[in-house]
């Protein structure tokens, strides 16, 4: 693994505070691999072998039941999945796949568990990060319970402007199959409420969004810090 991987590692919130030799030794056990696009990493119901840490390209987790499938998330760098599942020694209840070809870390999921038991640092960290999952799901299904499908993509809009510094012109950064299924509709049904947005300052070309009036469209989603998401959204 280069340096710089394990330097960008280091610097996310899960490792940052681990002692030095446990850091070491989590990555002596590591190793860095390339994927191609559209590969499975892993699948739902399988167990959690390995925890990931996805250094390069991005990589989307969906859930299949019957002929159904929606994705839960996209991961980008630099960011980790799915810990929950290592912690526990559990089956992963979701699937994995790159969307492109991605540069992903493998730490094998019997070493997290004993850094975990070994190390204060990370233990917290990992306390911490697994709380910050739990109300992020917590907030993702409010929102699909409280809002309508226009306000449940106003409010995505408006947390993407501000996430490029209240910018009112941005790039979807995933394509919209997947921005419909993490927002529980359909292809067809994100159709209809970006042409219903329109009347609420959105215009649509393409992947590129521009909000022509942020205060219209605000009304519409209410954004609300005890509802909307703040972590890994597609």
């Amino acid at each position: 693994m280069r340096e710089e991987d394990r330097a960008e590692i280091r610097n996310l919130p899960l490792f940052r505070d681990m002692a030095s030799p446990a850091f070491d030794a989590l990555m002596h056990a590591a190793y860095d691999q390339v994927f191609p696009a559209q590969l499975e990493l892993i699948r739902q119901g399988e167990g959690a072998n390995f925890l990931h840490v996805v250094l390069e390209g991005a990589v989307e987790l969906y859930a299949r039941w019957r002929e159904h499938e929606t994705t839960m998330a996209v991961v980008q760098p630099v960011a980790t999945f799915i810990l929950a599942a290592c912690m526990r020694d559990a089956p992963y209840l979701m699937s994995a796949r790159t969307l492109q070809r991605s540069r992903i870390v493998l730490i094998p999921a019997v070493d997290v568990r004993a850094a975990f038991a070994r190390d204060p640092g990370f233990a917290m960290a990992a306390v911490q990060e697994l709380s910050e999952g739990y109300r992020s799901l917590v907030r993702h299904a409010k929102n699909l319970k409280l809002r309508n499908a226009r306000e449940r993509l106003g409010a995505y809009l408006l947390q993407k402007s501000q996430e490029a510094g209240e910018a009112k012109g941005f790039v979807l950064p995933q394509e919209k199959r997947l921005l419909a299924s993490y927002l529980g509709m359909t292809p067809e049904s994100l159709s209809r409420a970006f042409k219903a947005l329109k009347a609420h300052g959105v215009h649509i070309d393409g992947m590129r969004v521009i909000i022509t009036d942020p205060a219209a469209l605000r009304a519409l989603a209410q954004p609300d810090s005890l509802l909307d998401a703040v972590l890994n959204i597609p």
